[in-house]
């Protein structure tokens, strides 16, 4: 969203420069202020697109000023995103309850902080064509208020697929009722890719069970000329239709028996490169299709697509959303948790051993005289080297174990539901998995021997009552293991 204008208040004056450089080097129109005055200013005289806001500011707390943009019906789906050098404990909580869409900490992580921008800039475009989509279906649904028998079928469809419901959901419920209004046993909907050769029947009302299939465009003609032209099709007697002179030459050879009299394929744009079909079919026993039946089955599709797109949009929001959270939480190097989640997990797996009356374990583990190994075969080696020892720990640990990266070459594993003696054992299995793994090493040289030295706390125990005693007792313990000569286990 190159384009997207960007308010960005701060009182600090290198945060304000630094933050703003960042955003239009990515291309953003950004307009700085420095106060809650000027802030609600430049909300009036330039709308933006999205509110970088810090707690802050000389004249007003961020809160407040939050709530004030919140309680205005023009700004009230204007995304916020909140700033601040406090502990997301403190703000974090508070902030999103007041309405903010997201809290970003200080000192800011620049790629970081542009993707999560990009997120909540896409996020607001997306509510704004959402809310654009349903007015243009309430209009839909007016004028069909307005109409004949016909029309009052459209109502009742509509009104179920502007549901909360996925985009199978809809795409199931929309061949059940459209079937029903215009009498077909038939009715299915199919996805293809541009140029593609084969397409996916996604929802079909004649065999609930369709949720992916694949057919081949060759075999049907109808979905071919839909998709090639962009223009609804109808075929009111497929036994003399040219457009089956092909098939219907293959279907007598094979002794094929086609049950189908007529069919309407109705084609719609799905997403950039992707596009469906609509196909309602009647069989030999039923009268034809015909235009009026077209132009039902048109006035259905017209309306339902900008609700099936608002699903799909919903759903890809999601996505990023949740890609987002997994950047946040996890280390580039060797995808386990990086601290700040390890902390906030450990937290809550504390709080559960007490109020289970149950007991947890952390081991602090530390791979020795690793310098050596940066120093011998570069840093190269050595990444490759800490990403082998993720995936050893990965495999050691069970599903609800925590394992993560605690900085440098030092590794962290939280063993819930364990107790010292669990905990004792366990440690002296992982020492003794790196002792005899060989380590990443340069083509054609021999692997790398590597030993770990390892620190064991758990909780509850005396003297730890929060994370960071927890964690200063795996330390000094992890401190005594390298004291007595590497490659051991204390606690």
């Amino acid at each position: 969203m190159a384009s997207a204008r960007i308010l960005l208040a701060d009182d600090d004056p290198a945060v304000l420069e630094s933050l703003g450089w960042l955003l239009e080097e990515n291309g953003y129109d950004v307009v700085r202020t420095t106060s809650g005055a000027a802030c609600l200013a430049a909300l009036e005289e330039r709308r933006p697109d999205l509110v970088l806001l810090d707690i802050l500011l000389p004249d007003a707390q961020g809160y407040d000023l939050l709530q004030r943009i919140k309680a205005d019906p023009r700004w009230h789906e204007l995304p916020v995103l909140m700033l601040s050098a406090l502990p997301p404990e403190e703000a974090s909580v508070r902030a999103l309850g007041l309405g903010a869409v997201d809290f970003v900490r200080k000192p800011y992580r620049p790629k970081e902080l542009v993707a999560r921008v990009q997120a909540h800039l896409r996020h607001g475009a997306m509510f704004r064509a959402t809310r654009e989509a349903l007015q243009r279906t309430e209009t839909a649904l007016q004028r069909a208020q307005e109409d004949a028998e016909s029309r009052r079928k459209l109502v009742d469809i509509l009104h179920e697929v502007t549901g909360d419901l996925s985009v199978s959901e809809l795409y199931q419920l929309l061949v059940g009722r459209a079937a029903r209004a215009l009498g077909v046993s038939h009715c299915s909907v199919i996805l293809a890719n541009a140029g593609g050769r084969t397409a996916s029947v996604v929802a079909a009302v004649e065999n609930p069970k369709i949720t992916n299939l694949e057919v081949s465009l060759d075999r049907y003609p109808e979905l071919e000329a839909a998709l090639e032209t962009g223009q609804p099709v109808l075929v009111e007697d497929i036994a003399t239709h040219p457009l089956y002179d092909g098939v219907r030459h293959v279907w007598g050879l094979e002794g094929t028996q086609v049950n189908i009299r007529s069919v309407i394929a109705l084609p719609f744009t799905v997403d950039r490169g992707a596009y469906g079909v609509f196909l309602v079919r009647r069989t030999r026993d039923q009268d034809p299709l015909g235009p009026a039946d077209l132009e039902f089955a048109e006035a259905v599709i017209t309306a339902a697509v900008s609700v099936i797109q608002r699903a799909r949009m919903v759903e890809h929001t999601m996505a990023d959303n949740a890609r987002l959270e997994q950047l946040a939480q996890t280390d580039p190097l060797t995808q386990l948790l990086n601290r700040r989640a390890l902390a906030e997990n450990i937290t809550a797996e504390m709080e559960r051993a007490l109020r289970y009356d149950s007991s947890l374990a952390l081991l602090m583990i530390d791979l020795d005289h690793f310098k050596q190994v940066n120093d011998t075969y570069g840093h190269l080696i050595g990444d490759d080297v800490l990403r082998d020892m993720a995936r050893l720990l990965h495999d050691l640990v069970r599903e609800n174990d925590l394992v993560a990266r605690y900085g440098g070459e030092e590794f962290v594993i939280v063993l819930p539901e364990t107790d010292d003696a669990g905990a004792d054992a366990f440690a002296e299995r992982v020492r003794a998995a790196v002792k005899g793994t060989g380590f990443a090493s340069r083509p054609g040289e021999e692997a790398i021997a590597l030993s770990a030295s390892i620190g064991v706390a758990t909780f509850p125990a005396a003297r730890i009552d929060t994370v960071e005693d927890l964690f200063a007792r795996a330390d000094a313990a992890l401190y005594r293991a390298k004291a007595d000569g590497r490659d051991r286990v204390r606690r």
